[in-house]
């Protein structure tokens, strides 16, 4: 089958395209702007693409066009397709038509954690004998793909709630039918097509609705949210993890979240010790271990895979140490995420300085909805540098009590960071775009004045 991916370099569809090509298909792709990891990654696929949406790209000998969630009317490529009538097809309902339907699918759904969560246990499944197939929303270091058709039964999919495709507005989770599926948890987010919390409530319901009866639901047994989806109907058996009461919760041994006991059914089963930071991924860890268990290994399995697990790309990933001072970048754009990924590295780092870079990348955080808890969120930040939004920012960082910049460009952000940073300091870049190459041209600065 020929097939031509409109958005092929979203994480998604990026994914997308590698399923296809392991499935035997030819693909191409087309995108607006193409750069690393993505572009490292189809490349690396042999997956060709095109730079832009010139009609001209599309080969009208195309069996499908795969149209992302990017894609809208007045596309040059897509009016092309629709002109034409050339078939296409959301990804989310390709991916279930040509590659779930035949697989046990295992789906990773919440606000927070849905990558690390999901890297997490396709790893646990890896390490345990299995091959499962897998499509991530980022790129596991333990893989080094974010997708993969596999060869075992079992498929891993991080499950989105954003919309499918201009002309699909289910969320993508609607099409996976998972057999076993993690609530990981809930709160408000994509405020760009969900209205208020209660509407994101229904689609988590519709996502409940499509688990058979004889398969599992792993929840969050500490979110505040779930149990109001849950009571709308839930015909599933559950599993919680987190909470005093669950089935799978764990005790903290080390401040940091990087040496944790785990617990089943009460009675203590283990212990980890692993690289990764936060009381948030310790929940993360808790879900990969229920659903595994749930999939057939044993829970011994599973936290002796948890020490040799390496993160996902963009999360608090270090990216160099320059005269003694530490960049990571890390996609944390949401309020909660930030909070909690800053209060693994205070443990971590005790009393060092903290500075964080912050872009208002998504379009929750563009419009301003979290305005009120963004300052609550750092407070485990010495230093807050932002890089200006559309809305009214300052009047927000008048309140902070630690220093603050906001300014218009990451050049301008580098060149008067650069100035104020001295070895020890920490510096936590936040943003899920590529921020305009901001972390390279920190280092290179800061290399440049240490010379």
């Amino acid at each position: 089958m020929r097939i031509h991916i409109l958005g092929v370099a979203g994480t998604f569809m990026a994914g997308v395209a590698t399923i296809a090509r392991d499935a035997g298909h030819d693909v191409v792709g087309s995108d607006f702007n193409i750069y690393p990891p993505m572009s490292t990654l189809l490349e690396n696929a042999k997956i060709p693409f095109f730079q832009g949406y010139d009609a001209a790209n599309i080969d009208p000998a195309t069996d499908v066009v795969i149209v992302g969630n990017v894609i809208s009317r007045g596309n040059p490529a897509m009016e092309y397709v629709l002109a034409q009538h050339i078939p296409y097809v959301s990804g989310p309902e390709w991916l279930q038509k040509n590659v779930l339907q035949k697989k046990k699918v295992i789906a990773v759904s919440g606000t927070h954690g849905k990558t690390t969560t999901t890297s997490l246990l396709t790893w646990i499944l890896e390490y345990a004998g299995l091959n499962p197939g897998f499509l991530i929303g980022g790129i596991p270091e333990n893989f080094g793909v974010s997708a993969r058709y596999g060869a075992d039964p079992f498929f891993v999919i991080e499950a989105d709630e954003y919309d499918s495709a201009f002309f699909d507005k289910r969320s993508k989770f609607i099409h996976y039918h998972p057999d076993i599926l993690i609530l990981n948890n809930l709160e408000y987010d994509h405020a760009d097509i969900f209205p208020n919390l209660d509407a994101i409530k229904q689609q988590f319901h519709y996502l409940i609705r499509t688990v058979p009866g004889n398969g599992r639901i792993i929840q969050n047994g500490k979110d505040d949210n779930l149990p109001s989806v849950l009571a709308k109907g839930c015909w599933t058996e559950t599993t919680s993890f987190g909470a005093p009461d669950s089935a799978f919760r764990a005790e903290l041994l080390s401040n940091d979240g990087s040496h944790f006991a785990v617990l089943h059914q009460g009675q203590k089963v283990g212990e980890v010790k692993w690289n990764l930071l936060g009381l948030h991924n310790i929940d993360n860890a808790l879900a990969a271990i229920a659903a595994a268990e749930t999939a057939g290994v044993s829970v011994a399995d599973a936290l002796a895979a948890l020490p040799l697990f390496k993160n996902v790309k963009r999360r608090l990933e270090v990216k160099g140490n320059i005269s003694g001072i530490t960049i990571y970048d890390d996609f944390a754009h949401h309020p909660t995420a930030i909070a909690t990924t800053l209060a693994g590295l205070r443990a971590k780092v005790g009393s060092s300085r903290i500075v964080v870079v912050l872009e208002f990348g998504s379009h929750t955080m563009r419009m301003g909805v979290h305005a009120a808890t963004i300052q609550a969120s750092l407070t485990n930040a010495d230093m807050v540098v932002c890089k200006k939004p559309e809305w009214d920012l300052e009047s927000v960082l008048k309140s902070f009590t630690q220093p603050t910049m906001l300014l218009d460009s990451p050049e301008s952000i580098v060149e008067n960071l650069s100035r104020e940073l001295r070895a020890g300091d920490h510096v936590v870049v936040m943003s899920n775009s590529s921020f305009g190459g901001i972390h390279q041209k920190l280092m290179s600065a800061l290399s440049g004045s240490a010379n």
